[in-house]
């Protein structure tokens, strides 16, 4: 698949009904999907949306929480995997997180995930606990 530009933009209320369903209908077989949860994430966490062509392409979903920011969902459209918008997301939530002034981004992914956990230790995270990768950040 060739890569795909994806333009990032704030997360706007209208966008709930569009991202759930997007995660519902990636994660919604798993044993550890949750409604609420991921509701939850998308109405209290900082979330940023990725767009291609004018449509939802993806998400992530940040928490800062002390010194630290949290990717608490990075969630791509099947229609637009291998295109390099997981990367630009992941970006873009590393540019926030030091623009923050964090210490370090963590990432929560769980262990079955392989091609999650392949991907942030691509990138240089390290495993801190149960479905808890971290990275620390250059600081200022």
């Amino acid at each position: 698949m060739p890569y795909r530009k994806a333009e990032i933009r704030p997360y706007r209320p209208e966008d709930e009904g569009l991202l759930f369903g997007l995660a519902k209908s990636t994660f919604g077989e798993q044993e550890t999907w949750d409604d609420a949860r991921t509701l939850a994430v998308l109405e209290s966490d900082t979330v940023f949306v990725a767009e291609v062509e004018g449509s939802a392409a993806g998400y992530v979903a940040v928490e800062q929480t002390g010194d630290s920011v949290c990717i608490e969902q990075l969630l791509v459209s099947p229609t637009h995997e291998a295109e390099g918008v997981g990367r630009q997301l992941f970006e873009f939530a590393e540019g926030f997180a030091i623009a923050q002034g964090a210490r370090s981004l963590q990432a929560v992914v769980e262990d079955e995930n392989r091609s999650a956990v392949a991907f942030y230790r691509s990138r240089g995270f390290v495993s801190s606990g149960e479905d808890l990768f971290e990275l620390i950040l250059p600081q200022r």
